[in-house]
Parts: structure tokens; sequence; C-alpha cells
């Protein structure tokens, strides 16, 4: 495949100066790093805005995870290890410790978190004051997202409203705020998940495993491919197999599913996303298959 490298250039200068933007107009701001493939990319190019020469580069925010407690291994051990390699600044809220305090409530234990996962952010903005969130979402994605600016304004509750957002015309953004309030910015929003591929194969980023084919124990459901795991086993009446599977994203081991492939290599999986017709969300989420409106109800209660 042809790599258009003037496109990509242009994509990462973009993010770039979106995340200079963010860290010149913000007192206190963070960035989103769950160890997902956005959020690595993003990383990436927060090292790259801020390095000078050949020298490490130390980010100046710390980095923020909002942990389910029900993440796949890999990316949590990729996280953590990244993370001390660089010597960057980890902040972790826990949906565990939301429970504990009440402010999360779930039907039954074994509930999916993920919706979960809006309250724990907003506590963690609260408890750290900051004032400017940077996260890895594309307006690719789905419908919600594709309604947000860059820098998308948020209240004093941590709510989002599509109608309350700001212009941003000219490449000129807009962070002032009231005390209270706060920015979700989104540096990657004008990427799709092919030019994220590509990229992280021009660049040669370093990814979780669970990125590339490996053989998983799974169950088919409804057209979704679902791990047998401690968190989402299978019932007695379900038959599972090993299939040669790859995660296209990753998120809480209740809702992320992987889809058949042999990509093994990052320009593998250029090669599968050029030809493929149905979104990553929609091949593997199985929250999102309720409504087309699931995600825009969560955003506006706060969730990223």
């Amino acid at each position: 495949m042809h790599l258009n490298n003037d496109y990509l250039d242009r994509l990462e200068s973009e993010s770039i100066y979106i995340i200079r933007e963010v860290v010149a107009q913000s007192k206190n701001p963070a960035m989103l790093f769950s160890g997902g493939k956005d959020s690595i990319v993003m990383r990436h190019l927060a090292r790259k805005a801020f390095a000078f020469g050949p020298r490490p580069v130390r980010l100046p925010f710390p980095l923020v995870h909002i942990d389910t407690g029900h993440n796949y291994p890999e990316v949590i051990a990729f996280r953590d290890t990244v993370v001390a390699r660089d010597n960057e600044r980890l902040v972790v809220g826990h949906v565990e410790d939301s429970l504990a305090r009440g402010t999360v409530k779930l039907r039954r234990p074994t509930d999916s978190r993920n919706a979960a996962q809006a309250v724990t952010l907003l506590e963690t903005i609260a408890e750290h004051g900051f004032d400017a969130l940077m996260g890895g979402a594309r307006r690719d994605e789905e419908k919600a997202r594709a309604k947000e600016r860059i820098f998308s304004f948020r209240d004093e509750f941590g709510q989002w409203d599509p109608k309350a957002q700001r212009p941003e015309l000219w490449r000129l953004y807009n962070a002032r705020i009231f005390p209270g309030e706060s920015m979700r910015v989104f540096p990657i929003s004008n990427w799709t998940e092919l030019d994220i591929w590509q990229y992280i194969a021009r660049e040669n980023i370093e990814l979780p495993s669970i990125y590339y084919a490996h053989d998983r124990e799974v169950v088919q459901k409804g057209g979704l491919l679902v791990p047998v795991t401690p968190v989402t086993p299978k019932a007695a009446d379900e038959v599972s197999q090993v299939r040669r599977v790859r995660f296209r994203t990753v998120g809480d081991i209740s809702c992320t599913c992987p889809v058949e492939s042999q990509a093994a290599t990052a320009w593998d999986i250029v090669e599968e996303t050029a030809v493929a017709t149905v979104t990553e969300r929609g091949a593997t989420r199985m929250d999102d298959q309720t409504s087309e409106a699931s995600m825009e109800k969560r955003k506006k209660e706060g969730y990223f």
C-alpha cells in the first residue's frame, strides 16, 4: 500500500499544535493514557511536541487512566512498563474506589463497569484540579464523537452539551473557563483508524501484544467473538473455541471483543483496515450495540 507521508505529516503537525495549545492555555492539563492504541499515538505525539534534540522527554503534564478493574492484563502491563521506563507521572482513578464510596452503584456485581467510568473520571478531575484533559477520541469512531469540537467544553458538573460548544475557525482554540469548568481536548480528532495504523507502522510505535494476531478462547454471540475470561465466563450451554484473533480497540473486558485476523504486524493491519467495511466500535463493542444514542447519553453525563 502507498503511504502518503505528506498527509501523515499534516495530521502530526496539527495534533502537535493542539497539544502545545493545551499546555499554553491551561493551568493544570493532563492526558488520558489507557495503553490503548489511540492514547499511545497521542502520547507519542506529545513527546514529539516537547522534544528538544535527542534528549529523553518527560511530558510537562501527568498521564491519567480511569481503571475499571476489568482491563486486559496485557494492556495494564504495557501501561505500567512505558510509564516507568520514561519516568512519567501516572494518576490512576479506580472505579473500585467509587464503588466503595457508594458514588457508583451497579445492579449486579457482574454488570459492565464501562459506563461507570464517567463518575470516577469526574472524581479524579476534581481531586487533582485538572482544567483540561486530552483524550484520544476520533470523530470517525461513532456519531456522538463526530459532534464534538476539538476543544470540548464541560460545565461545572463535568457535563457536555453539544449545543453549547465554541466555534473553532482558522485553528483558533479557546480554552478559557470559569472555576469548576473544564475542557476535554481531542488532538487526534481528525485522524481515522487507517491513519492511526499507518502512523503506527511508519513510526514503529510499540503496542500491547493483543493488538496483533494471537490465539484466544472465545464464544460467538450475536456476531461478536466474546473472550472467555473470569469477567466474561461462558455459560453452561455455550461452546467455546480457540480462534486466531486481534483487538481493533481495547477497553473494559466486559464490552470489548476481538476480531478474527492473521495480522502479525502493523503493516498487515493497515491492509486489513483499508478494506474493512464495519467500524471498529461496530465490530467489537458489546456496549454500543443497543442504541446509536448510547454514547451521546454517556458523554452528556460526563463520560469522555
